[in-house]
């Protein structure tokens, strides 16, 4: 936590250093543009560039009206920032340019420097800035809006299966080698383009997984959302059944209800979608996978928050129920934060959770030894995989979207997990 404070602190620093920097370039650039060197300007800048920090401050703590408005919010202050740092080299530049003009003019014997103080020692009197250099950084800084705006579409529907061995100590031997696919975050009410869709299950098909968990937020606000969608997530099927659990989505606290009765209502059609695709949708409670005489436990709950913003209607008391003589609990848990707050301090019997819900904010960089996106300053754990002592996470970036239409970088996710019985080697021995 201390960590994550001293981070978000020093990004704050930063950008607030790039802005008094970024406002001296705006000015230099436009000269003669009496608004951009006024006080009123500076007071709109600086509120601007208030609310962006208001905005990273705030993204983990407070609820703002409309689906993925937030995420949207927090996307948009760091984009401006890649922006930013995009016109930096270019002001920085017309500085060394302006330094080395100003030496050159003072040695210059040539030249007999007026007398006055200011303006021999003030570089901005002296030697003013170039124009033209400032307004094609300007241009170079609009590239990477150009550039998150033609690759946000592609990636919406890029489908990528990420592959994951989960080593389980006390595994009995029937389940080794078990293979489990996850897909989390559909968000049906985002789509538009069915064919995309369809090809993401068919991928997940074909892995031919053993057993299928979806990790919450089937839709974005009403259930209607999955009626054009039904017919293909149906097909999700897995020899071993497709266990399910809620997300904060799917209970239509962020829709605009007529009355108490319509979102019951709504949220009853939820569940009852969950049934007729054939979902074995886990309600703070558990099922019994039972191979060749031995069993292992599957745990799913509602959707539980570390954060106010969010909703915490799950139960893990009434989760663990009649668990106790399990060798291995899997638990489905949509928000990851979970993981941190309750599961590792109370529930130590609880072998691997599968979450979803941060979408990886949907923008960031992801390779198979390095991944950065803005939200790590928001969730601890955000993607893939983590362990602690004995205890497992796996988060899903999403195969879905929500509030931005499309993905930049952090791709839509299909994982397959392959259950090993063992420690993993790849760790230390402790």
């Amino acid at each position: 936590m201390i960590f994550k404070a001293l981070s978000i602190l020093f990004w704050i620093i930063i950008e607030l250093l790039a802005d008094r920097y970024v406002l001296y370039g705006i000015r230099g650039a436009f000269k003669k543009w009496r608004l951009l060197q006024s006080k009123a300007f500076a007071i709109f800048y600086w509120g601007f560039s208030a609310l962006c920090v208001a905005a990273l401050l705030t993204a983990g703590y407070i609820t703002i009206a409309g689906t993925g408005v937030r995420a949207a919010c927090l996307l948009v202050t760091f984009i401006l920032l890649i922006c930013k740092f995009t016109f930096i080299p270019f002001i920085f530049a017309d500085d060394i340019r302006r330094k080395i003009a100003l030496k050159r003019k003072k040695t210059d014997t040539s030249i007999t420097l007026p007398t006055a103080p200011a303006a021999a020692t003030n570089i901005n009197d002296a030697i003013p800035r170039s124009e033209f250099l400032l307004k094609a950084g300007l241009l170079a800084a609009t590239v990477p809006l150009a550039a998150i705006k033609k690759a946000m579409p592609k990636g919406s529907y890029d489908y990528h299966v990420l592959y994951q061995t989960m080593y389980l100590p006390n595994l009995p031997k029937a389940f080794d080698g078990l293979r489990i696919g996850q897909i989390s975050d559909i968000h049906s009410g985002s789509f538009y383009n069915k064919k995309a869709v369809r090809g993401g299950v068919e991928m997940l098909l074909k892995e031919k997984p053993d057993l299928i968990f979806f990790t919450g937020d089937l839709v974005n606000d009403e259930a209607s959302e999955m009626t054009s969608y039904q017919d293909i997530f149906t097909k999700v099927k897995a020899p071993l059944g497709v266990f399910s659990t809620l997300g904060n989505h799917d209970y239509g606290d962020y829709g605009d209800w007529n009355s108490p009765a319509d979102k019951k209502k709504n949220h009853d059609d939820l569940i009852t979608t969950h049934k007729n695709m054939g979902w074995n949708l886990l309600r703070n409670e558990n099922r019994r996978l039972k191979i060749n005489g031995e069993e292992i436990g599957i745990l799913g709950i509602e959707n539980w928050s570390e954060y106010s913003r969010f909703p915490k209607y799950g139960r893990m008391d009434l989760a663990v129920k009649n668990t106790d003589d399990l060798p291995v609990k899997l638990l489905l848990s949509h928000d990851p934060s979970h993981w941190r707050a309750e599961v590792l301090p109370k529930y130590p019997q609880i072998d691997a959770m599968f979450a979803g819900h941060t979408h990886g904010m949907q923008f960031g960089v992801r390779t198979p030894h390095f991944q950065y996106s803005p939200i790590k300053y928001v969730y601890n754990e955000w993607a893939g995989h983590y362990q602690e002592n004995k205890q497992q996470l796996y988060v899903n970036v999403g195969f879905g979207f929500v509030g931005l239409t499309g993905r930049v970088g952090i791709l839509p996710e299909i994982t397959i997990f392959t259950l090993k019985a063992g420690r993993d080697p790849s760790l230390p021995i402790s």
